[in-house]
């Protein structure tokens, strides 16, 4: 079991879903967890619990489409704990689905803005702040959030499935440009996952559940705690030799 004491880690659009298990278990372990999301009463909540369970927790409240949100994100961060030794870019939003055509500009750029420019934007202000902290020791990591739709595609999901292709292109490109310098960066892939995305995703529907559920050959869809182990392990100094790749957390998804 990885520890992260004495490391501090951010992790973008904690207020839900694997966001806030990641955050919840990352304290557990002995992190300094700063975490943001856009809405005030779900952070400042999550902030609360970790600090009564004896946790360190700075919520801050910020849009992942909004640059100078997330510079401030970062600089509180280090204000506070006294630097960064990871991330995880998770924030997300499936957006308006609906088959190619019905596309809309509105739409495209809610969706950009938030999957592709958001992980774009953490990465800028991020990996400045980690190579500050890290130094020569190296051992910084970033883990950004793609989708099982980063390396196949559904049909009435092309810009979601577009912009989760965009996080891994990004993260790739990333991991080149610093790893040498001791900052890691990989892409978490999950599928479907009991989420309050999943539930729009469906609708509510039993009928749409039941659809999504047999898409995975392990059976059944996946629960935030089997995202947040791998993303603990690639931020994790036990994945050192970890760098430009994609994990998937698919129950055999993207197998078929």
């Amino acid at each position: 079991m990885s520890s992260f004491t004495g490391k501090t880690i951010l992790v973008t659009g904690a207020t839900s879903g694997i966001g806030r298990d990641t955050a919840i278990t990352l304290a557990q372990r002995g992190a300094k967890v700063a975490f943001t999301g856009r809405r005030a009463d779900r952070g400042k909540e999550l902030e609360a619990e970790i600090k009564s369970a004896g946790g360190k927790a700075l919520f801050i409240q910020a849009d992942a489409a909004n640059e100078d949100d997330t510079k401030r994100a970062v600089e509180e961060t280090v204000k506070v704990f006294g630097g960064l030794h990871g991330a995880f870019n998770n924030a997300g939003i499936e957006g308006q689905l609906g088959p190619s055509v019905e596309a809309t500009h509105d739409n495209y750029r809610r969706v950009f803005d938030i999957n592709v420019w958001g992980v774009a934007a953490s990465m800028k202000h991020e990996i400045p702040a980690i190579l500050a902290t890290v130094g020569d020791a190296g051992g910084g990591s970033i883990v950004n959030n793609s989708s099982a739709m980063g390396v196949i595609a559904m049909p009435n999901a092309g810009l979601y499935a577009a912009t989760k292709h965009a996080v891994i292109g990004l993260s790739k490109a990333a991991a080149l440009e610093v790893s040498a310098k001791g900052v890691r960066v990989n892409v978490i892939a999950p599928a479907v996952i009991e989420t309050e995305m999943f539930d729009r995703f469906s609708g509510g529907a039993d009928e749409a559940r039941a659809h999504m559920t047999a898409l995975h050959p392990i059976g059944r869809i996946g629960q935030p705690r089997e995202i947040t182990g791998p993303v603990l392990w690639l931020l994790s100094d036990e994945s050192s030799f970890v760098t430009g790749q994609t994990i998937a957390a698919d129950g055999g998804f993207t197998a078929q």
